[in-house]
């Protein structure tokens, strides 16, 4: 009985000094909050432009003419046969509303692939990193705050014209 007892001490002994290991080798750097900040302000800006691509396809469109009016109008009458013939939508302008339409379905995707590229790029960021502080943030209200202040200034200076946080160019 007194073995059993001594072992289960000592068992309870070494998960608490792997679990003090652990928490140390856990504690974000302030060079991994700034990469992983540097990488969501990129991420931002690329949405970004991205939205603005969309609104200049809308604005600019030669076959829906009327920009911003006319796409709302084709949107709200979408779907509804009835409202499109009211409306007298052309052919044209429904293949083309269609065409804008496919490419705002694609962004999630591109999205996506465009972030996953930036996380597991080990010169940007890395799968590691990425865990341990998308971790931190989740469990330290601190380390969020201080990585979304990080975040706003990165994304303050590149509207300003400064350099781009991931690449510095």
């Amino acid at each position: 009985m007194k073995r059993v007892f001594v072992f289960a001490f000592l068992m309870l002994g070494m998960m608490s000094v792997q679990a003090n290991a652990q928490d140390e080798s856990e504690e974000v750097t302030e060079e991994e909050m700034m990469k992983f900040a540097a990488m969501e302000a990129n991420f931002l800006n690329f949405m970004s432009s991205k939205q603005s691509e969309v609104e200049d396809m809308i604005k600019s469109n030669e076959i829906i003419e009327g920009g911003g009016a006319r796409y709302n109008e084709i949107k709200g009458a979408w779907g509804n046969e009835e409202k499109l013939a009211e409306i007298n939508l052309t052919e044209e302008e429904k293949a083309e509303f269609q065409r804008i339409q496919d490419f705002i379905a694609s962004l999630g995707d591109v999205a996506r692939e465009y972030k996953t590229d930036l996380i597991k790029n080990d010169e940007i960021l890395g799968i590691a990193t990425y865990n341990k502080v998308n971790k931190a943030i989740k469990e330290n209200p601190e380390v969020k705050e201080k990585v979304d202040t990080m975040i706003a200034e990165m994304k303050k200076q590149n509207a300003e014209g400064g350099e781009d946080p991931v690449t510095d160019k």
